[in-house]
């Protein structure tokens, strides 16, 4: 593709994750959004304030519509991404679709076999691996001054489980529940920060919640080719907040003491579906600012190299040596989403081979199935389909 041409996109599904895109594409100067498809009809009347975008009330209308369209951001529910994706692909258009990627590693699969057949573009995010610390992490890691890495340790205590959900976001067989929601962004992290090659993975899940029933906390435990280890430790039931040791800063970078926390209130189990489908759509509106004044914090990561340790802080990095610890400062003039559609446009303008392409999103889904069969069986279940960064 022309490095100079205008990348058109079209959304599908414009819930929280798309509304959260709707800053970047209009920030990014070679990047035009098109067109919206939704089967939620309420969702035209926010369309008509984006000027210069169509509303399609389905997919294949929207692709009949704007032939000359290049690619579609799917971010409809999860057991609905291999159907919309096959659509767009075999129409010709490329594809960056949510994480996690499909309801199975089978159908992720389908799909990467399918973008390589019609030779279009199949790109999975955003995930927490483009946040500005996770990436400057990677690179002191590759730099080789810390030495070889040797451990990564990730938790996120949350409240998950207690947000506005549609049923089958708490079915692991649709996609749904901590491990394949969140875990998917924990596992993309952790891969990126090792490079990618997982061999094996034990893991142990829960579901503690009767009223709440899914899985909604994890224990993983991740084995990499190269000699490193990971954790994932994940427990979305709204009780301790990982913000108590990441210095109040929240998931998308925001000041959150304790007394002000919003994610303290359950108010759910007495809401019926309608009216828990109803805040939802509400909590989508502004749910994911798009600028914040700190570094976002995805629960804490801690990556352990052999001559020293690196975490987040609010502005950017410690880098902990034996006798030393030095702070990196880290812009947030982008933001993770940003990176994300920049990618998306070096991939097609430039031919950059992007990182979180769909075996990249594959591999990352073959952890969440994994560690929740490994939790059944109480035993390490080797990897099969995972691909180097």
């Amino acid at each position: 593709m022309n490095a100079t041409k205008v990348i058109k996109i079209g959304i599908v599904g414009l819930g929280a994750a798309a509304q959260a895109f709707l800053p970047s594409f209009d920030k990014h100067p070679m990047v035009q959004l098109v067109a919206v498809c939704d089967p939620n009809g309420a969702v035209n009347d926010q369309v008509q304030l984006l000027q210069g975008v169509t509303y399609y009330a389905s997919l294949e209308a929207m692709l009949q519509g704007q032939a000359e369209m290049d690619a579609v951001y799917i971010a409809t529910p999860t057991d609905l991404h291999l159907s919309h994706a096959l659509q767009a692909m075999q129409a010709g258009k490329h594809v960056l679709v949510e994480k996690p990627m499909a309801n199975s590693l089978s159908d992720a699969l389908k799909m990467v076999q399918v973008a390589k057949q019609m030779g279009t573009l199949l790109m999975v995010g955003h995930s927490h691996s483009y946040d500005r610390p996770i990436l400057e992490m990677k690179k002191l890691i590759d730099s080789g001054d810390l030495g070889a890495i040797q451990m990564v340790n990730t938790w996120c205590y949350t409240d998950w489980m207690y947000r506005p959900r549609r049923e089958e976001e708490l079915d692991h067989r649709l996609g749904g529940g901590v491990t394949y929601r969140q875990g998917a962004h924990q596992f993309d992290i952790i891969r990126y920060l090792c490079s990618g090659l997982a061999r094996s993975v034990r893991a142990k899940t829960f579901n503690m919640d009767p009223q709440r029933s899914g899985i909604g906390a994890h224990s993983v435990f991740i084995d990499f080719e190269g000699g490193a280890s990971a954790t994932a430790i994940y427990n979305g039931y709204a009780g301790f907040s990982t913000m108590d040791m990441g210095f109040d800063i929240s998931e998308w970078g925001f000041e959150e003491p304790w007394g002000v926390r919003k994610w303290l209130q359950k108010p759910l189990n007495a809401m019926s579906a309608t009216e828990e489908l109803k805040a939802k759509r509400d909590r989508a509106k502004g749910a994911i600012p798009h600028q914040a004044p700190f570094q976002p914090f995805f629960g804490v990561t801690l990556v352990s190299c052999e001559l020293g340790d690196i975490r987040q802080t609010p502005r950017g990095l410690f880098v902990c040596k034996r006798n030393s610890r030095q702070e990196m400062v880290l812009s947030t003039e982008l933001s993770p989403r940003d990176l994300v559609v920049q990618e998306l446009y070096d991939s097609l303008s430039q031919g950059v081979k992007p990182a979180h392409s769909g075996e990249w999103g594959a591999a990352n889904l073959e952890i969440c199935e994994v560690a929740i069969e490994s939790s059944l069986q109480r035993k390490e279940i080797p990897l099969r389909h995972q691909v180097s960064l």
